[in-house]
């Protein structure tokens, strides 16, 4: 192949990547690491703001393929609108699974159980004791039931859990049970004591979690959001926390990063989390080994893995 491929990990720190390319490392720098009209495979920058990583694609004339770091692509689709057709974009499968699945329970476990009461209450010096609920005997529903969503039903697994239901954009049977579509979620929301979050942001799922949503939810409920802070409708969320009658753990919000002066912060029964679910020492092996297998597939020009979506067609 011919053409540069852009990192943002130094390529001398990724053992195995294929022979061929010219490497360059770019972070986001104010500098662009060499033209990008030469850069034939593009790796967004990770954790870092949209505009960012949009910044090179007007001038990527040659680029073949956008690779994400993060499962969702959200923060780069509207940068494709520059590139020609053809161009594949493809997410991250497989690199965040363990660590969003991981912080997913953790906020499911510190809500139920009175975490963030118990560290005030050290902070204070005060034994704080009483009864909370258990995640034993709950009942749980997964929306977006993708590789995150099936990662997080197997740390589940232990828990003694009355029941899970799944729900994704299509019908599906999997070995734990099938997944249900979008349109059985009003049916399936009273039934749940924790709602967790975990689908892509879509057209079709952006404020997906609105009033109608929430008003669904059993009284006592806890809502989780992992996937993306604009799938909830952060004004209806606060109606309904402000009563006590719903109980949040969000990873992600409306506005993101939450403003200081937000009411979010104060809310009662709000657990937040700082966008923190891909971010640990999880990442960088997982990312390097799909770096390297996309790299080699590409060099070899066989099929990529995780391509969403290809300009100039339909996402799929």
């Amino acid at each position: 192949m011919t053409g540069d491929v852009w990192l943002p990990i130094p390529p001398d720190e990724i053992e195995g990547l294929p022979k061929g390319p010219d490497y360059r490392f770019w972070d986001g720098a104010e500098d662009f690491p060499a033209d990008p009209a030469d850069c034939a495979f593009y790796v967004v920058p990770y954790m870092k703001p949209p505009a960012l990583g949009q910044r090179p694609l007007p001038r990527m004339s040659s680029v073949e393929v956008v690779q994400t770091l993060s499962a969702g692509v959200d923060h780069v689709e509207p940068g494709l609108a520059h590139l020609r057709p053809g161009v594949r974009l493809c997410n991250a499968r497989g690199v965040h699974e363990a660590s969003t699945a991981e912080l997913t329970l953790t906020l499911v476990l510190a809500s139920l159980r009175g975490i963030p009461d118990f560290v005030r209450a050290q902070d204070r010096g005060e034994w704080l004791g009483g009864f909370r609920p258990a995640l034993a005997d709950k009942s749980v529903l997964i929306v977006g039931y993708g590789s995150i969503g099936a990662a997080i039903e197997d740390r589940l697994e232990p828990f003694e859990l009355a029941r899970v239901a799944r729900v994704a954009r299509s019908e599906r049977t999997t070995a734990r049970g099938p997944v249900h579509p979008l349109t059985e979620l009003p049916a399936l929301l009273p039934e749940a004591d924790v709602v967790i979050l975990s689908t892509p942001l879509t057209e079709t799922t952006r404020h997906l979690v609105n009033a109608d949503f929430l008003a669904r939810m059993k009284d006592g409920a806890l809502l989780v959001n992992v996937a993306r802070g604009p799938v909830v409708d952060t004004k209806a969320l606060l109606a309904e926390l402000e009563t006590g009658r719903l109980t949040a753990a969000l990873d992600v919000t409306d506005p993101e990063p939450l403003p200081r002066e937000h009411p979010l912060w104060r809310a009662p029964g709000v657990l937040v989390s700082p966008h923190v679910g891909g971010p640990t020492s999880a990442f960088l092996p997982r990312a390097k080994r799909l770096l390297v297998d996309q790299l080699s597939r590409f060099v070899n020009r066989e099929p990529l893995r995780n391509v969403i979506l290809t300009t100039g067609a339909t996402r799929v």
